[in-house]
């Protein structure tokens, strides 16, 4: 198996059809977590996803998961558990909390790979303006949220959390209809999974993903509209 060594000096990666079969999408190693070479990487449809130990690894998966806009919605079960339970929501008030609790070891995954490293590049990326979170409170608590890099007017998902049943969904819905109020509200959610899949994401090839990306990627979004802030969440579809 012959894998391309990035050089740090280089942010250039190797096209993305050049990425292997198996493990699916696996492109290239090596490089840096610069800020430069991450936002090059997400406008090529490629990122970093590596183990402690391990070199940092490159991915272009030839299938990815999206959320098209207008697809996440608010069922009658999440509905009556907002009755219930009221909830809160805002953009970018605690970007390296959230980032922290999507780093947290899972009940069914004794390891992450939100390293410290990449937690550090992520909390640069916010600092520049290029990455955010969503997050969801509960009595002032936080519940919840998701983070992510804007490349143009697509919002590429990183990770998630709960720390009570569903708010990875409430996080989710809060997010796309926030960005239908300033871009697009494509949300690019990298590798399909089962969850993603309830909620309504699409799987589409890896050609269909660069055609969406090269619409989207030189969009302007207010750079305002990401100011630390509360938001709402509508109850009912328009």
């Amino acid at each position: 198996m012959y894998l391309p060594q990035l050089a740090v000096a280089d942010v250039l990666f190797p096209p993305v059809e050049q990425a292997l079969n198996s493990p699916d999408g696996l492109l290239a190693m090596g490089g840096d977590l610069s800020a430069k070479r991450l936002i090059h990487a997400y406008r090529q449809a490629i990122f970093p996803w590596f183990s402690q130990g391990d070199p940092i690894l490159w991915w272009s998966p030839s299938q990815r998961a999206i959320f098209a806009p207008h697809t996440l919605s608010l069922n009658r079960s999440l509905r009556k558990q907002l009755q219930k339970q009221p909830l809160q929501f805002s953009i970018n008030k605690c970007f390296e909390q959230v980032i922290r609790h999507c780093a947290a070891p899972r009940p069914t995954q004794a390891e992450t790979w939100i390293l410290s490293d990449i937690q550090h590049a992520y909390c640069h990326l916010h600092q520049l303006g290029h990455a955010h979170s969503l997050e969801v409170w509960h009595n002032n608590q936080l519940v919840g949220g998701l983070y992510g890099i804007v490349t143009g007017s697509l919002f590429c998902g990183e990770s998630m959390f709960n720390l009570a049943p569903n708010m990875a969904k409430f996080a989710l819905i809060a997010l796309q209809q926030y960005l239908q109020q300033h871009a697009s509200g494509w949300i690019d959610c990298q590798i399909p999974n089962p969850f993603l899949s309830q909620m309504g994401a699409s799987t589409i090839a890896r050609s269909d993903y660069l055609t969406l990306l090269q619409q989207q990627r030189d969009n302007k979004i207010d750079p305002a509209c990401w100011q630390p802030r509360m938001i709402t969440l509508a109850t009912e579809t328009p």
